[in-house]
């Protein structure tokens, strides 16, 4: 099993604009390009407490996640919803993405 985990820094002033973005249109086009998203959450307390999005999406394969990206990245009411929350600017000021892989534990 493959875990992808992104990492959002919000550009300050915009954390409610994301998270209205995912709530209202990022989740279902994950869901339609067949994203298991295992957890979203905001960081609440630590590093990037005040403006930071994080989630994970697991997937079977690393086939499976090119997949998904090429089509979700593609998808023109994705372009349009990306190009309509970012008219008065960007949203993220980075992004970090690492992919986790669970295969040396699976046989404990």
């Amino acid at each position: 099993m493959l875990y992808e985990l992104r990492e959002y820094t919000v550009v300050p002033g915009r954390l409610q604009a994301l998270i209205a973005r995912f709530t209202d249109h990022t989740l279902g086009l994950f869901e339609k390009h067949g994203f298991d998203i295992a957890f979203i959450s905001h960081t609440e307390f630590g590093e990037n407490s005040i403006g930071e999005v994080v989630y994970a999406v697991r997937w079977e394969s690393y086939q499976q996640m090119q997949d998904g990206w090429a089509g979700f990245m593609g998808d023109p009411e994705w372009q349009r919803v990306k190009a309509d929350s970012e008219r008065e600017g960007p949203l993220n000021s980075a992004v970090r993405r690492r992919l986790l892989n669970t295969a040396p534990f699976d046989g404990r």
